[in-house]
């Protein structure tokens, strides 16, 4: 019986023919590894004696995966996905360096920016990557160690969590919106100012009808008042002057201990879910990822 060594191509050819099929050119899967043209036919000829199949169409100035090619090509890069993203674990948890967790830019912006020279302090050795975007990341397609969610923990079943912030909303306002206007006494008087409304794109999140509807009344001339689909820029246009619109708790607690915000009536919306960190079921925490998982947690913690 043959082992697997003798079964299994070598991993340069691999890497080479992953190249080449994904860029559908020998010359530049040549040019993106470092190798001549040359080098990547000789690599990609002896792959297919070895496996007694065509893997290429060849082309001028192109080649193409045959359909034995492309089978085989699905497979190679998902193993060496795996591989690279196994290897880059085990080089983190023997490196330390950096910690990513992958979030929201109100959180990044309002929650974790603040704190980072208490992070500094606490964890000087750990280097903080904060990933940013409009939409919640595949933090184990990505091969992100940690993330920030909004929601419930059944609704990510791959992944561990704990509470950082219960969901509570309450309308803010600028110092000098109110110094204008005037503060709003009550809920129905609150409708007839001047409210800016959050359009999320990809977060489902509470808008000013749910806030309304929960204090019992409803919006009038709800299509009216400045639309942003940014958290963060929602906030900057409130303290800027330019209107009334929802905070949450979690995210807007510093600026109205710093009165950049003051919170309006004495209603708050709270909506039964919470903020989380979570990470991967399926991969291990390195060291420095669990010190700053639990760092996080802690700080929720003297948060609430």
């Amino acid at each position: 019986m043959r082992n697997l060594r003798q079964l299994l191509p070598s991993a340069g050819s691999l890497i080479v023919f992953e190249a080449a099929g994904r860029l559908s050119s020998f010359t530049a899967a040549g040019r993106e590894l470092g190798m001549t043209q040359a080098a990547v036919s000789y690599a990609v000829r002896g792959l297919e004696e070895q496996l007694g199949v065509k893997l290429f169409q060849r082309r001028h100035r192109q080649v193409l995966l045959t359909e034995a090619g492309e089978r085989f090509h699905a497979d190679v890069s998902l193993g060496l996905s795996h591989i690279r993203k196994s290897a880059e674990d085990l080089r983190l948890q023997a490196t330390g360096g950096h910690v990513t967790v992958a979030a929201s830019t109100a959180f990044g912006s309002f929650w974790m920016m603040p704190r980072l020279q208490q992070f500094r302090d606490a964890l000087p050795g750990i280097d903080l990557c904060i990933q940013t975007a409009d939409r919640d990341l595949d933090i184990i397609a990505e091969g992100i160690p940690l993330g920030v969610r909004g929601g419930l923990p059944a609704h990510w079943p791959d992944y561990h969590s704990l509470p950082l912030a219960d969901e509570e909303i309450f309308p803010v306002a600028g110092p000098g919106y109110l110094a204008k206007f005037g503060p709003p006494e009550t809920v129905a008087e609150l409708a007839t100012h001047r409210l800016i409304h959050l359009e999320e794109p990809y977060r489902e999140a509470p808008n000013w009808d749910e806030w309304f509807a929960s204090a019992g009344t409803s919006l009038r001339n709800a299509e009216r008042g400045l639309r942003i689909n940014d958290y963060a820029l929602v906030i900057q246009a409130v303290m800027e002057g330019q209107g009334i619109a929802l905070g949450w708790r979690h995210l807007v607690e510093r600026l109205v201990a710093a009165e950049l915000l003051v919170p309006l009536t004495n209603h708050v919306l709270r909506t039964g879910i919470a903020f989380y960190v979570i990470w991967p079921k399926n991969r291990e925490l390195s060291d420095n990822a669990r010190k700053v998982r639990d760092w996080l947690a802690a700080q929720a913690r003297q948060s609430n």
